[in-house]
C-alpha cells in the first residue's frame, strides 16, 4: 500500500502487554486501518502525546504499571484525547468488570478470547461514529467561524456606511471638519460615566453604548436638505432662516424612519440614530426645537448628544465666533445645566471633562 494511501486510513491504537494478542490484533485490522500498536499503558500515552491522535483505542485492562482503567480515565481527561473512543480487551467478563470499563469512560467492552467479526463489526462502528462526530464538529467549528466573519463584515459595511452617510451631511459645511469623530467619542465617554449612575445602570449596558457610539455621527443628517444659502451663510441667521434650518431634525428623523420601514423588523440602532437626530436640539427646559420636550421627555441618546454636540461647538472655530477654550467651554456647559442640559448628564460630563480635552486634541481640526 502506498505511503498516501495508507495515511489517509483511520488510526487505531492497540495496547496489549501480550505479544500473541499484539499480533493478532494488528494481522486482523492491516490494510483496513492504520495500526499502531504499544505493549505497556505508558507507552500507549506516550503515542497520543504525539502530533497524530488515533481515531480508536483498542485497550487491555490488565497491563502492568498504568492499568488499562487508568489509561482510560487519562484519555478523558484530557482535551486532546477525550473525544477518541476506547474498547476495552479483556478476559474478564463479569459486569462489575464491564462496569467499571464504562465508569472509566469506554465507549465498547469486548471479551477475549476475541471473535474477529465482532472486533471488527465494532471497531468499523465506533471509527464511523468518531468521524460523523469530528465532521460535526469541523463542520460547527466553520459555521461559527464564517458567521463571525459575516458579522464582522456587515459591521464594517454598517460603521462605513453610517459614516459616508453622516460625512455627506458635513460636506456641506465646510467648519465642521473632525466634529464627527469627537462628538461620537464625547457621547461614549459620556454614556460610560453616566453608567456608574444606579437610575441609567440597566439603560447604558455595553451594546447600547456601542449603537449610541454608531449612532452619533447621523446627528445632523437632515443637513442634507437645507439650502446652501442657509446652511453656508457666513453671518448670523435671519428668523425665517432660523425657522429653515430647525427643520433638519425633522429631515434627519423621516430619512432615518425611511430606512427603518426596510427592515424586517425594529432597530434598535436606528431608533437611537433617530431619537437622536430628531431631538439633539431640545432643552431640558423645554426652550428647544423641534418639538419643545422638556426634562425626560427628551430621550436619554438626545440628552447625551447635547452636551457633547455644544461643547465641540463651543471649542471650534465658526465664521461667527473664535473658538472658546476647554475651560470656557466646561464653565458654559456647567452653567447650563437644568436648563439647557439634563443635570446628570452635566454631572457626568464634570467627572471627565479632560477625557473632552483629549478626545478634542486627538481629533482636532488641521488649519
Amino acid at each position: 500500500m502506498s505511503g498516501m494511501a495508507e495515511s489517509s486510513l483511520q488510526t487505531v491504537l492497540i495496547v496489549d502487554d501480550a505479544p500473541e494478542c499484539l499480533a493478532q490484533m494488528y494481522g486482523l485490522l492491516k490494510g483496513r486501518y492504520r495500526v499502531l500498536v504499544a505493549n505497556s499503558g505508558e507507552r500507549a500515552l506516550q503515542i497520543v502525546s504525539g502530533e497524530v491522535l488515533p481515531d480508536l483505542v483498542l485497550l487491555d485492562v490488565m497491563l502492568p504499571g498504568i492499568g488499562g482503567y487508568e489509561v482510560c480515565r487519562r484519555l478523558k481527561a484530557d482535551d486532546r484525547t477525550v473525544a477518541i473512543p476506547v474498547i476495552f480487551l479483556t478476559g474478564q467478563g463479569e459486569s462489575e468488570d464491564e462496569q467499571a470499563g464504562f465508569d472509566a469512560g469506554a465507549a465498547d467492552y469486548i471479551i477475549k478470547p476475541i471473535s474477529p467479526p465482532i472486533v471488527l463489526a465494532r471497531v468499523l462502528t465506533h471509527v464511523r461514529l468518531k468521524a460523523a462526530a469530528d465532521f460535526l464538529q469541523d463542520k460547527a467549528a466553520f459555521l461559527e467561524s464564517e458567521v463571525e466573519r459575516r458579522t464582522r463584515e456587515v459591521q464594517v459595511i454598517q460603521d462605513v456606511t453610517i459614516m459616508m452617510m453622516a460625512a455627506l451631511a458635513e460636506t456641506r459645511d465646510h467648519e465642521t471638519g473632525n466634529h464627527l469623530l469627537r462628538t461620537q467619542n464625547y457621547v461614549r465617554a459620556l454614556a460610560i460615566e453616566l453608567r456608574n449612575h444606579p437610575r441609567y445602570r440597566a439603560e447604558l449596558d455595553e451594546q447600547t453604548i456601542q449603537l449610541l457610539y454608531k449612532s452619533a455621527p447621523l446627528h445632523d443628517i437632515g443637513k442634507v436638505g437645507i439650502p446652501d444659502r442657509i446652511l453656508l451663510k457666513p453671518g448670523k441667521l435671519t428668523p425665517d432662516e432660523f425657522e429653515i434650518m430647525k427643520t433638519h431634525t425633522v429631515l434627519g428623523r423621516d430619512a432615518i424612519a425611511t430606512a427603518e420601514k426596510l427592515l424586517d423588523g425594529p432597530s434598535n440602532f436606528l431608533r437611537l440614530a433617530r431619537e437622536i437626530a430628531y431631538s439633539h436640539q431640545e432643552k431640558w427646559d423645554g426652550s428647544g426645537y423641534p418639538e419643545g420636550f422638556a426634562g425626560e421627555q427628551i430621550p436619554l441618546s438626545a440628552r447625551l448628544m447635547a452636551v457633547a454636540d455644544v461643547y465641540d461647538a463651543l471649542i471650534s472655530r465658526r465664521v461667527y465666533k473664535p473658538p472658546f477654550s476647554h475651560e470656557t467651554a466646561v464653565d458654559m456647559i456647567r452653567e447650563g445645566s437644568g436648563r439647557h442640559f439634563d443635570p446628570d448628564v452635566v454631572n457626568a460630563f464634570m467627572q471627565i471633562t479632560e477625557q473632552f480635552r483629549q478626545i478634542a486634541q486627538r481629533y482636532a481640526d488641521t488649519e
